[in-house]
């Protein structure tokens, strides 16, 4: 069994709330819009860490992590870049990869908005964490933490900080 931590849109913000949840995980996953690489180097300090980067993160962001990062986390297939589009509108960039091999799990961050959702017709589950930094208009900063045990995603939750 794997605990999941998944965070997006941190720009550049990272406090001892967040690395409270990061030291309880096995692995964390960040959608992109980092900000800042202190924040990915401070997660990284305590748990392995996947991640992409966002459209706001910049040339070194851009050099350490990738704009897609596909992998396997036990028995499921995760795909997870910034800006990907939500079932059953994917953006042009994910659709026909999302239609000739879908992931288990498909992560995108961009847009602050919380969502988890099913799509049936590719049998994945969408995440999109929100965001958990101060920047943006969201009002509550959030993530996700789930695990994956072989092939099952269980266990899932959301975290919520206070209003910024």
């Amino acid at each position: 069994m794997t605990k999941i931590l998944l965070l997006s849109d941190t720009h550049s913000y990272i406090d001892d709330a967040i690395l409270k949840y990061v030291k309880q995980a096995d692995e964390v996953w960040h959608a992109g819009d980092i900000g800042d690489l202190q924040v990915t180097d401070k997660i990284k300090a305590l748990k392995p860490l996947r991640a992409v980067y966002g459209n706001i993160d910049d040339a070194k962001a851009r050099t350490e992590f990738p704009e897609n990062n596909r992998f396997m986390c036990e028995d499921i297939d995760v795909w997870i870049t910034h800006i990907g589009g939500y079932p059953p509108k994917y953006n042009s960039r994910t659709r026909d990869v999302i239609k000739a091999n879908p992931p288990r799990i498909f992560i995108s961050g961009h847009s602050h908005i919380l969502k988890v959702m099913p799509d049936k017709r590719y049998n994945l589950i969408h995440m999109n964490p929100g965001a958990v930094g101060k920047h943006g208009f969201h009002k509550i900063r959030t993530m996700l933490r789930f695990t994956i045990d072989g092939n099952k995603i269980e266990n899932l939750e959301v975290i919520e900080f206070p209003k910024r």
